[in-house]
């Protein structure tokens, strides 16, 4: 079971590593001037370079997780509330990481209405989400 937790964490740091960065880069994709074409498609191959990324993390991410929910039982019976709350967030992680592949394909077809003060703060939704995570498998208030 050791091992297959120290796989979850090193996949989940990893997702969110890319999570964090990819928000960030359509700040910088946002602040592009029109006529700068060069700067524009060099982040948009960035950004897709690293979605394809974190989406290949994300999937043994969520594995491992279900691997100790379901094979190990991390979390259930009575007295694991903590971990519904963890599924919760996860969900919402997923949501933000399906979110920025649709804005991502926004940026792609030029889309885009969104400034980069908007992007600056959507790219502080998975710390958020982090902290909260962490926070609850760390200290299982409930």
């Amino acid at each position: 079971m050791l091992w297959v937790k120290s796989f979850h964490i090193v996949f989940i740091a990893s997702w969110f590593a890319g999570l964090f960065y990819l928000p960030r880069i359509f700040v910088n994709l946002a602040m592009v001037p029109p006529d700068s074409v060069a700067e524009r498609a060099r982040l948009l191959l960035m950004a897709r370079k690293l979605l394809r990324f974190t989406t290949l993390l994300a999937v043994p991410a969520v594995a491992t997780g279900l691997w100790l929910y379901l094979g190990y039982g991390i979390g259930r019976g009575p007295g694991n509330g903590w971990m519904h709350a963890k599924l919760a967030m996860v969900v919402l992680v997923i949501g933000y990481h399906h979110a920025c592949s649709r804005m991502l394909a926004k940026f792609e077809q030029n889309h885009i209405t969104r400034g980069h003060v908007w992007f600056r703060w959507f790219n502080e939704v998975p710390v958020i989400l982090m902290l909260v995570v962490v926070i609850l498998v760390v200290v299982k208030p409930f």
